[in-house]
């Protein structure tokens, strides 16, 4: 038996492509309310255009703090609760750390961890008044494996896991769940897949990636479990991934 989305309010970051988009237009479907939120304005309006849904764009930079609270204050006043903070967005970076740019890992380290950790912070609070609430982070199989060609993305993912497990256990009693969903290689813009029929033959041909889809379906599963059951970890790769 799977709990019913209809009605719930979600934040999604990472909501112009990708993940997020896929996972805007499931939720969508299932009923729920939306905060659109990344820096394109222009894609997120474009999508919540088609969405069956009410929805919310917000410009966020997930590189500051300001735009993050923003974010959260302006959903609590739109629909007057959240029940789940989806926090997907991230960057990737892979490559060897000593020929990289210092500046640039430093920014992924900013956006894959630190706005994970303030998009919970933030809206912690008012998921505690009201008993209920679930927080999702997008986090990687490079969370669970030390991925060499790719070090400070492998690093901020432990990162997400160790905060994911902490804090899952602090929140323990309060209503609040903590989980993340860990996929492997997925074929979307975030790892240079743009066009459907390359997609196509990766995913669903040579099944060595997943798609932002199969990333939203995931999403579904987890939020749609009774609430006695907390998915702490949804690790997901493709069929034939075999370099990890």
């Amino acid at each position: 038996m799977t709990e019913s989305l209809s009605g719930k309010v979600v934040i999604v970051t990472g909501a112009s492509s990708g993940i997020g988009e896929a996972c805007a237009r499931l939720l969508a479907q299932e009923g729920c309310k939306l905060t659109l939120a990344a820096r394109s304005v222009d894609k997120m309006e474009a999508l919540a255009s088609e969405l069956p849904t009410e929805s919310l764009v917000v410009r966020a930079d997930m590189t500051s703090p300001s735009d993050i609270s923003n974010m959260v204050e302006r959903s609590l006043e739109r629909f007057g609760r959240i029940d789940v903070m989806f926090a997907n967005a991230g960057i990737y970076i892979p490559g060897e750390f000593a020929d990289g740019d210092l500046e640039e890992f430093t920014r992924l380290l900013t956006i894959n961890i630190d706005a994970v950790l303030r998009c919970a912070h933030a809206v912690i609070p008012a998921m505690m008044a009201q008993d209920s609430g679930d927080i999702v982070v997008t986090s990687s199989i490079s969370g669970f494996i030390d991925v060499h060609w790719e070090p400070i993305y492998s690093c901020s993912k432990h990162a997400v896991q160790t905060f994911v497990h902490t804090v899952r256990r602090q929140l323990a009693g309060t209503g609040i769940r903590v989980m993340s969903l860990a996929p492997g290689a997925v074929a979307n813009p975030l790892w240079g897949f743009h066009d459907a029929t390359e997609i196509e033959r990766v995913s669903a041909r040579e099944r060595t990636y997943l798609t932002s889809e199969d990333c939203a379906e995931a999403l579904l599963f987890m939020l749609g479990m009774p609430r006695r059951v907390t998915i702490r970890d949804l690790v997901i790769l493709p069929q034939n991934q075999v370099n990890i």
